[in-house]
């Protein structure tokens, strides 16, 4: 079969054994850097995406993908708007709430945190408390009754569980005849639950709707409505559109404008990752050079007799920029193949490690997502391939550019 002279024998002094053993073993280390590098970059770029998928379910779990304010006042027309919002195509749910700040106290202790008004048979649409209950039902708060539903931390501080009386301090006075004094209400505790993030679960509690109306003394209003949605990344585009559609003296937010830093920084994050990573590869695609600079010197006479025989020199720079490129093909097909194999079965490798070992690597007792997760997007493993072979490809110009200047004269002069 035909094969172009530069790949043919590109090919032969790729799998030819060397007689300089050093240069092979150097060879083997550069192809095993970039396999490592390689399957470095899509196990952690793997896991972190798993992370961040984690971490917004969790956050989203507690906040509405998209909120509708009014002015400081709050909404009176709340049910005209969590009527439009439903109407519009990919929201699934809205629900009224009150929000406001409070101190909690039992009997010495004492606690600061946010208080939620909500109705209880509403928020099952729009946030995971429902499902996070340690005690007690969500259901269990009932207008009138002024029971509350505290966060597994902030119960924790108290020292308080169901049925035990909590007093909630607002910082809207009354006036007296000393002056002014502050509100104090009595709730009974009706429920506890924990979401696994200490901002939630050591600062929220929620209490029926028409009982934060009466403590903050909203009238017939409410502090917004929330919205859920079925594609949570839709959530930009349909907030931009029902503010217009509500027009001015309504403040339409959503869940990237809220807590864009928090994902901006995990974006940032990853993207540094992913640059020292990469230099794992950079090192092992530049060893390449050390393999083809000392390929070039060794094979000086094999050079000569091609150029003698015709060949050219961009033939001969073909030739070590096809051996080169093997080296990082195939390491990067190694390393690929490794890291999509790791990726996608970190669930069972790292349970055989802590047992094999002797130990957890994320203790239950310390962090809540006690699981390494991990998300393979073959987007990247595509660029990471590709980042991977071109380093290895441009490594190999400089060698290949000295193996085409070789004179035959000079080279042929001692052998």
């Amino acid at each position: 079969m035909f094969r172009p002279l530069p790949l043919f024998v590109g090919l032969r002094y790729t799998r030819a054994k060397r007689r300089n053993g050093f240069i092979s073993f150097i060879s083997l280390t550069s192809m095993a850097g970039i396999v490592l590098g390689v399957m470095a970059l899509i196990v952690v770029l793997s896991v972190m995406n798993g992370f961040q998928n984690e971490v917004r379910e969790r956050i989203l779990g507690m906040t509405a993908h998209m909120e509708v304010q009014g002015g400081r006042d709050g909404l009176a027309d709340w049910r005209a708007v969590a009527e439009r919002g439903k109407a519009m195509p990919g929201v699934n749910g809205a629900a009224p709430y009150v929000r406001g700040e409070a101190m909690f106290t039992h009997r010495s202790y004492v606690q600061g945190g946010m208080v939620n008004g909500i109705l209880p048979e509403a928020e099952a649409s729009i946030s995971m408390v429902g499902a996070s209950m340690q005690s007690g039902r969500l259901e269990d708060l009932a207008a009138g009754e002024y029971g509350i539903v505290l966060g597994e931390g902030m119960a924790r501080q108290l020292g308080v569980t169901v049925g035990d009386p909590v007093v909630l301090v607002t910082p809207r006075a009354n006036m007296g005849p000393t002056g002014f004094v502050p509100r104090l209400k009595r709730f009974s505790v009706v429920g506890v639950f924990e979401v696994g993030m200490h901002e939630y679960d050591s600062a929220l509690a929620y209490i029926h709707l028409e009982d934060a109306r009466t403590l903050y003394r909203m009238g017939n209003r409410v502090t917004g409505v929330r919205m859920t949605m079925d594609e949570l990344f839709n959530a930009p585009e349909r907030a931009a559109e029902l503010e217009a559609e509500l027009g001015p003296g309504y403040w339409v937010t959503d869940w990237t404008r809220r807590h864009a830093n928090f994902f901006r920084a995990l974006k940032i994050e990853k993207a540094a990752m992913f640059i020292i990573l990469s230099l794992i590869v950079a090192v092992a695609a530049f060893n390449i050079v050390s393999t083809l600079v000392m390929m070039v010197t060794d094979k000086q006479g094999d050079i000569a007799i091609l150029r003698t025989l015709g060949a050219s020199p961009r033939t001969v720079m073909a030739i070590f920029v096809i051996q080169g490129t093997v080296i990082g093909a195939v390491g990067t097909l190694l390393g690929t193949g490794a890291g999509i194999a790791v990726a996608t079965n970190i669930d069972v490798i790292v349970p055989s490690l802590e047992e094999f070992f002797g130990m957890e690597f994320l203790p239950a007792s310390v962090y809540y997502i006690s699981e390494l997760p991990s998300e393979l997007r073959w987007s990247e493993v595509g660029t990471i391939a590709g980042v991977s072979f071109g380093l290895s490809a441009l490594a190999t110009l400089y060698p290949a550019w000295q193996a085409a200047r070789t004179r035959p004269a000079e080279a042929l002069r001692y052998e």
